[in-house]
């Protein structure tokens, strides 16, 4: 039965590269890490390249299941066939050796996988353009090629092991350190991170912790750490709405407040930090961090007057006027 069903598969993967792969494309990426963090379950992929949205092509994941990075001569089935198969209850080694027995082109392909136990593998073909490498780690894998300096996977590695903090810092250190390395031959283009939960109960379309993708920028690690920083930033907006709409006012304070924090140029943040003050009652707190949001975005005046209607300030003319009168 067990053959019986891996011929079955194969066949179907067979057909899938030919449809797909009947010649090999332009290297895209240069280089990738694919890891799990143990504690939380969470699993996912990080990417940078000379390449227009690498990550739309190179990076998948899928919550509970795995992820996958696959790059060089790029062939995009391995992410969701990669995927499929682990989900069927192959380790990332037996999914990955599934794929590359069907691929006539395996000698220009570069992969990365990791399942839900935190099995890794990886392949390079002996065509990928040097320099490359990879390294595979406890709970992670990183892969690279078209390198400026030979050693990038080493300090990815590194980078991923001494690193603290979640899944999406860890890999995030990782790319950095690739850059500061010498990265790509080729320059700087494109980058993405993508992280997923670790629980298979949560639908493929769902559970995703982030997704970032910087398409085009002269700096793309260095935005791409921006637009984490920014997601961070908006998680504990949504936090702070959720606790709202439970009555938990002071945790919701506290989520507002941490977000102002973390991107203290984001009028949004400064001005929901006040509003959310100001139905608690909080008035006198709240009209300094009103003007400070007033003074970045001037229609903050006229958003503040619709709150009442919507419940989320008391329709009280005084209170009103007196946060409309700061200046």
């Amino acid at each position: 039965m067990y053959k019986l069903a891996m011929i079955i598969v194969l066949s179907i993967l067979t057909l899938e590269f030919a449809l797909t792969a009947e010649k090999p494309l332009r290297p895209v990426n240069t280089y990738s890490i694919v890891a799990r963090d143990p504690v939380s379950g969470e699993m996912g992929a990080a990417v940078q390249s000379h390449w227009f949205s690498v990550g739309s092509i190179v990076i998948w994941a899928e919550p509970g299941i795995g992820a996958v990075a696959t790059q060089s001569f790029v062939e995009p089935s391995y992410g969701p066939l990669g995927l499929h198969l682990m989900r069927s209850g192959k380790t990332a080694a037996q999914a990955l050796s599934a794929l590359i027995s069907v691929d006539e082109h395996e000698n220009v392909r570069q992969v990365g996988m990791i399942d839900a136990a935190g099995n890794v593998a990886n392949h390079t073909g002996n065509k990928a353009i040097t320099e490359h490498c990879d390294i595979e780690g406890d709970n992670y894998t990183v892969q690279a090629n078209m390198m400026w300096n030979p050693g990038v996977c080493r300090a990815m590695a590194s980078a991923f092991d001494d690193t603290s903090g979640d899944l999406a810092e860890r890999m995030m250190a990782a790319l950095e350190a690739a850059q500061n390395h010498g990265g790509d031959v080729r320059g700087k283009q494109s980058a993405a991170l993508l992280v997923v939960s670790g629980d298979a109960s949560i639908p493929s379309w769902s559970g995703r912790e982030f997704e970032l993708r910087i398409e085009d920028h002269a700096e793309p690690i260095v935005e791409l750490r921006r637009l984490l920083t920014m997601a961070r930033a908006y998680r504990l907006m949504n936090e702070g709405d959720e606790h709202m709409t439970n009555g938990a006012v002071e945790k919701a304070i506290a989520a507002y407040s941490g977000a102002e924090a973390l991107v203290p140029d984001s009028h949004e943040m400064i001005f929901w930090h006040a509003a959310t003050l100001a139905a608690d009652g909080r008035v006198d707190e709240s009209l300094p961090i009103f003007k400070k949001a007033f003074e970045m975005w001037p229609l903050w005046r006229e958003l503040v007057q619709r709150l009442p209607a919507s419940g989320l300030l008391p329709d009280d003319p005084a209170l009103m006027q007196r946060i409309l009168a700061v200046k």
